[in-house]
């Protein structure tokens, strides 16, 4: 049977305390993970399928597939699942040149899109959206923009090539330019169906029509207020450097005192 002292209980609500203290500074801990980005920058740029009228992780209206969108990597959207800070914002977003190529493929038409994020890519060990706050992407990149491609609101022949010189059409990844505008320059901006959050996911999900960054109008993130780990990945969970260590030791040697 376990027997504490006075001098034990005493110690014993101290550890606790001390726990729970550290506890409530872990959301400060992980936000400090998130990218912060300038408004206006490089990127790299690769596309993914987006079904029609299918709803993503910011929970847009399924009307929003009707136009461009993207997705943006994890640790710059701000959450590692459902909404983050990122899901509304629109970008404008010129192509550079295709970074696979080799030789380096530079087109000879500048092509550009405005697109509203709508969705995360999410962290992995490797990839283009596995840049952190540690390291960028292959590309050297903070940011990556997956753009929902092919789509009805972008031409097929958005993505230049030289298919003769180099035998294939798509490159997969480009290096690009972006910059932070209006969502009113957005395709979808004049269409009512296009803008807002999709109304059966209610409080689960958040798609401003045109955030600014101002509390009033951003998401806040999905992970920070439930306190998921910004790094948590499709394929498991992984923390901030020693924070799990240091509870889980905290933890034993609790338990190797009272036993």
């Amino acid at each position: 049977m376990l027997s504490c002292s006075n001098s034990n209980t005493a110690l014993l609500s101290q550890i606790l305390s001390f726990i729970l203290t550290f506890l409530s500074f872990l959301p400060r801990i992980w936000a400090s993970a998130w990218i912060d980005y300038s408004p206006d920058g490089y990127a790299t740029m690769t596309h993914y399928t987006l079904p029609e009228d299918f709803i993503a992780a910011c929970g847009c209206t399924p009307s929003s597939t009707d136009h461009p969108t993207a997705a943006m990597n994890q640790m710059a959207y701000g959450s590692s699942t459902s909404y983050g800070p990122a899901c509304g914002l629109c970008f404008n977003l010129t192509l550079l040149d295709a970074f696979t190529a080799n030789p380096r493929f530079y087109p000879n038409v500048t092509k550009s899109v405005v697109v509203k994020v709508t969705d995360l890519c999410p962290l992995s060990s490797s990839g283009w959206c596995n840049a952190t706050t540690h390291g960028p992407n292959a590309g050297g990149n903070y940011l990556n923009f997956d753009l929902a491609w092919p789509s009805s609101s972008i031409p097929d022949d958005f993505f230049p090539s030289d298919e003769a010189f180099y035998g294939f059409t798509d490159f997969g990844v480009w290096n690009i330019s972006y910059q932070s505008v209006p969502c009113t320059n957005w395709e979808g901006w004049s269409q009512a169906a296009a803008l807002g959050s999709a109304t059966s996911l209610g409080y689960s999900a958040c798609c401003p029509d045109n955030p600014t960054g101002n509390p009033n109008d951003t998401c806040p993130s999905y992970s920070d207020d439930n306190g998921i780990p910004p790094d948590t990945q499709t394929s498991g969970c992984t923390f901030p450097s020693s924070v799990p260590l240091l509870v889980v030791l905290l933890a034993v040697s609790l338990i190797s005192y009272l036993f």
